[in-house]
């Protein structure tokens, strides 16, 4: 398939590193002009810099903000006061016993993973709207159907944005406008590493740190491995394209076969 977003501009959340990094990479090399998002001006620069030599001749733009809070939208928007692609990707977990949560990381859960995508999707959906084109995409996860019992309160905020996605796609119906999520399987990340480490032990070498974690906490995955970040990105950009104008409302998985499933 030929992917050609050439005029179109986008903007991926949390994308100094990571997923949103890989997808921000897959749109610039598309042709679109490509927003990078991080919390400091500091850390989007140096994303900048770095993209710019994996995906050469690519437009990349800074566009530092912390977008769960009205500060942080409010500088985005200022940078960016309109986008065609909107990927919301930002997102935090970590393990934490069940019973151990408290209220303030419950609401944070909330405030990061589900309100921040809300917040952008209000402020361009309108926009998209008006011109009859847009594409928004929010990154969910496997946690949204199978609840890590070591991490409910990630698994619920990734279950609210499915119900987020799917809402909106309806408010955008028949504008040209397509609403979709992508439900992540476990993906090769710096924090997932971390996690790994944290479950399964720091003494054991990287490869057989995944391999064990693999076995013990996602024996479900067909593929057996983590997901390269990469792979997220290709299925990102095509959502993300003319080419996927029908897909919307939907849930669409880049998950190594890992939700034991047929829907989504």
């Amino acid at each position: 398939m030929l992917i050609d977003l050439k005029g179109k501009s986008a903007l991926v959340t949390g994308s100094t590193r990571g997923i949103g990094a890989a997808v921000a990479t897959g749109l610039a090399r598309a042709g679109a002009r490509v927003a990078v998002n991080g919390r400091t001006r500091e850390s989007v620069g140096e994303a900048v810099a770095q993209l710019s030599v994996r995906a050469p001749g690519a437009a990349f733009m800074a566009a530092p903000g912390d977008v769960s809070t009205d500060e942080g939208t409010r500088q985005i928007l200022e940078a960016l006061p309109r986008t065609d692609i909107l990927i919301n990707n930002l997102g935090v977990f970590g393990a934490r016993p069940a019973l151990d949560i408290s209220d303030a990381e419950w609401r944070e859960y909330f405030e990061v993973n589900v309100l921040s995508a809300v917040r952008m999707i209000r402020a361009y959906l309108p926009g998209m709207k008006e011109r009859s084109w847009g594409r928004i995409l929010n990154v969910a996860s496997d946690s949204a159907l199978v609840i890590p019992a070591e991490m409910i309160h990630y698994g619920m905020s990734k279950t609210a944005l499915l119900a987020v996605s799917r809402g909106f796609a309806k408010e955008a119906a028949g504008t040209g406008v397509t609403v979709n999520s992508v439900i992540v399987g476990p993906t090769h990340t710096g924090g997932v590493e971390d996690l790994i480490h944290d479950l399964v032990g720091t003494e054991l070498p990287w490869g057989e740190a995944q391999r064990e974690f693999m076995r013990t906490y996602r024996p479900q995955s067909l593929i057996q491995r983590l997901i390269e970040p990469e792979e997220v990105a290709h299925m990102a950009v095509y959502l993300s394209s003319p080419l996927a104008s029908a897909t919307t409302g939907g849930a669409i998985r880049v998950d190594g076969g890992y939700v034991d499933s047929v829907l989504p």
